[in-house]
């Protein structure tokens, strides 16, 4: 029992979220029926064996565990995997870093088993996933997670025999600092540095491959070769336009305003308190408060209506309602509702064109009901609008529902009967958001301390759980 509690308190220090709150792709999906297609057609990931799908609750176990197994070396070759150049080796920076990249994958769990797959750690993989090797690699066979050349160059680093490593060491020659080559213990130390130095990249690898010719190691001169070759092949053209390019790794968000927030409050308490924050980060910020169904689905196809340029760097659009798992009710009491999904398909690439390329955040809060009565359909999918211009192709062939972020809460209808009642998830995010002004951090760490305050609030308050689902296709560093 006293383990237990320790574990309790550990996981509440180092990460920010329980079952209830970042629960597992599957799950959500078991909950909610076709909520947000958008993300699966993205992603392309296998569905996960049955062993290997681990809930929320888990999920943070699973980490516990992995991090406290590894040595230090297998401890930076993840910091390594994960697009980490940390020098902070501990286990609690590893906790940190791992619960950050799960809560930026689609599918957490093979983030984690790609990881040990690839350290070789086939006991974990089946004394915490219950999978095994081939399940894995099964799961990975259409798309890896992580990235393919972090990955090549973990492999040849447990290629690299000590001789090899200390002929690299040597063909470097004054390229590295002196106590940088003396402390380098292997070829990963080395990687690291020169990536550091912007020697090599995942588009560089020709420095490197003739280092291997060097030292006589031609089978992994060969392996970067076919690398090279798959990387840098001809971009053919596409209908006038090049293929999908590369994109830079952080979104433009400087803008002396920053975009439209249209925010929908369809209970009436929480649209003032988002209106004041949103209009500090300079958003063009438009309130609508007690709508039905009608009128919502009306104010969100015509935000952008007519509009061939939208202004500003992205997009941001706040809903409050009433609703069921998969639909939102606005003030209505006897509709089918608006479907979730719905809410983001108005604003993809194909939508909405001048938002193309741009971030799109939504973040909702519903209240559900426990029944909704049977009437006549008032909005039907089929009849929502999109803006002028939509579905043009673009020229670097954005997928329409990419750049997009969605952080939907959900907690009991009888909330709303307290007095003067505030959304904890809404006034966590607000008061997050306002501490961004004083220094501009990641959206992935902002919605952390969110993860973190709805937590703290299950724990003090049974039975007035909120339950918290954050998805992203956001292709690059968003910082508020």
């Amino acid at each position: 029992m006293q383990n237990a509690t320790k574990f309790r308190k550990q996981v509440s220090q180092i990460v920010s979220g329980n079952s209830s709150l970042m629960t597992h792709t599957d799950a959500t999906t078991s909950q909610f029926p076709g909520l947000l297609d958008v993300y699966h057609q993205t992603q392309c990931y296998d569905r996960l064996p049955v062993p290997m799908a681990l809930s929320g609750t888990e999920m943070l176990r699973a980490i516990h565990q992995i991090s406290e197994s590894l040595s230090s070396h297998e401890r930076l070759k993840v910091f390594y995997l994960c697009e980490t150049l940390d020098m902070d080796n501990t286990v609690a920076r590893l906790k940190d870093t791992l619960e950050s990249k799960v809560m930026s994958y689609h599918a957490g769990s093979l983030f984690l088993a790609e990881l040990m797959l690839h350290l070789r750690r086939y006991d974990i993989l089946r004394r915490v996933f219950g999978s095994s090797r081939d399940e894995v690699e099964r799961a990975l066979r259409s798309r890896q997670v992580l990235p393919r050349f972090r990955v090549l160059m973990a492999h040849i680093s447990e290629d690299m025999a000590s001789e090899d490593v200390n002929s690299v060491k040597f063909l470097l020659g004054n390229m590295l600092p002196r106590h940088k080559k003396e402390t380098a213990t292997n070829f990963l130390d080395l990687i690291i540095e020169l990536e550091r130095l912007d020697k090599i990249s995942p588009q560089r690898v020709d420095f490197l491959e003739e280092c291997f010719m060097h030292v006589g190691r031609v089978d992994l001169a060969k392996k970067l070769k076919v690398y090279n070759m798959s990387v840098n092949l001809p971009v053919p053209e596409v209908g006038g336009h090049h293929a999908c390019q590369s994109p830079v790794n952080q979104y433009k968000f400087t803008s002396e305003t920053r975009g439209v927030c249209l925010i929908i409050d369809c209970v009436g308490n929480d649209g003032e308190m988002l209106e004041h924050m949103f209009q500090s980060l300079h958003f063009n910020v438009t309130l609508y408060k007690w709508l039905g169904l009608v009128e919502t689905v009306s104010k969100l196809r015509g935000v952008f209506r007519g509009s061939q340029d939208h202004q500003g760097d992205g997009f941001v659009c706040c809903i409050i309602s009433r609703g069921t798992g998969t639909h939102l009710l606005a003030t209505d009491t006897c509709s089918e509702g608006l479907c979730l999904k719905d809410v983001c398909r108005l604003f993809t690439g194909d939508a909405c064109s001048g938002l193309v390329g741009k971030p799109k955040l939504f973040f909702i809060q519903s209240y559900s009901v426990s029944a909704v009565q049977p009437c006549a359909r008032e909005s039907r999918d089929e009849n929502l609008e999109t803006d002028a211009g939509g579905g043009q192709l673009t020229p670097d062939c954005i997928p329409s529902d990419a750049d997009v972020l969605w952080s939907h809460c959900w907690t009991a209808e009888h909330q709303l009967q307290q007095a003067q009642h505030r959304s904890i998830y809404l006034k966590a995010l607000t008061d997050t958001l306002g501490k961004s002004q004083e220094r501009r951090r990641h959206v992935l760490d902002l919605h952390k301390e969110v993860n973190r305050a709805i937590f703290e609030h299950n724990r003090s308050h049974p039975g007035e759980e909120y339950h918290l689902d954050l998805k992203t296709t956001l292709r690059k560093d968003l910082y508020l």
